[in-house]
């Protein structure tokens, strides 16, 4: 088999298009056509079909994608072990998270490693929970960080921290006052929301559920910044993670109510390709996530 045409196969199905393939390969558009047409006329079979802009897999395309998928999820996973080989303590590590890990806990723990590693240059990308999870499926990442419980065939996923939520408010608000907060207390008030979909949405919807709670939401927004300072400015109290505003805490911008729920947790996954050649720097490093959760849960129990 000729593994030009078979990669150019292969990457016009994973980007979804030929000349996707093309930037990948570094070659033309018309020359990937090529070599697709050639793959299929040495085997006298139909691999693709072209459905207006689309390409929809044959039974035998689907069936050769996934031994190409396999032969070059290991083609990957030697050039790594070579690279490991030859570099030892350099390299790059791709870190894709959604954005609550990626943006408050993850550089509690990549600080120490570039001090102990400045041979290894990591890039840290915030994507929502589904990207990271489709983006560590095809490879584009060497970890991924999600808010979300993952189940995929071709990946690893373990669980890092619990983390609860709080009840944020301005240190103006009457419950300021009070010692602790029971969920009936929440009856009424307006509160400043996650975007429908996001694994904090869905606890806080839960809990307001189950306790019979009826509130008004003032405002729903898509990351945390801007839910702090939509608290701050008086328009709803939030319920988020303890962690994202222990900065704001400190500075006595917010207060957190305690609320009298244990049950108010939210989990963090690190997931990575089954096939993913796990390199020393990146053991490394996950070492020092599963050590930095098991510290920081020590210290907030």
């Amino acid at each position: 088999m000729n593994f030009n045409q078979l990669k150019a196969f292969y990457f016009a199905v994973k980007y979804g298009s030929l000349s996707g393939a093309a930037e990948a390969l570094y070659i033309t558009q018309p020359a990937v056509t090529k070599q697709v047409q050639q793959l299929q006329a040495t085997y006298g079979v139909k691999l693709l079909n072209r459905i207006g802009k689309k390409m929809v897999l044959t039974d035998a395309g689907e069936s050769l994608y996934d031994f190409a998928d396999k032969i070059f999820q290991i083609e990957s996973q030697a050039e790594e072990s070579l690279r490991d080989f030859q570099q030892r303590k350099s390299g790059r590590i791709r870190i894709h998270a959604s954005e609550s890990f990626g943006a408050y806990y993850l550089p509690a723990i990549i600080t120490p490693f570039q001090i102990s590693y400045p041979g290894v240059q990591i890039s840290v990308n915030i994507f929502p929970n589904q990207e990271v999870i489709e983006n560590t499926v095809k490879l584009e990442n060497d970890l991924g960080f999600t808010s979300n419980p993952v189940e995929h065939k071709k990946l690893v996923v373990r669980e890092v921290l619990e983390d609860r939520l709080v009840v944020i408010i301005p240190p103006s608000h009457p419950f300021a006052r009070k010692k602790i907060l029971k969920p009936h207390h929440l009856e009424g008030q307006s509160i400043v929301m996650h975007e429908k979909g996001s694994a904090t949405r869905e606890i806080v919807d839960e809990f307001l559920s189950r306790n019979r709670v009826n509130t008004s939401i003032s405002l729903e927004l898509s990351n945390n910044e801007a839910i702090k300072r939509a608290v701050e400015q008086g328009l709803g109290l939030s319920l988020i993670s303890e962690n994202v505003v222990s900065e704001e805490v400190k500075t006595r911008k917010l207060k957190i109510a305690p609320l009298a729920d244990p049950s108010l947790k939210r989990k963090f996954y690190l997931i990575h390709h089954k096939g993913k050649y796990i390199s020393q720097p990146l053991q490394i490093l996950m070492n020092m996530v599963f050590r930095w959760a098991s510290e920081y849960t020590k210290a907030h129990s």
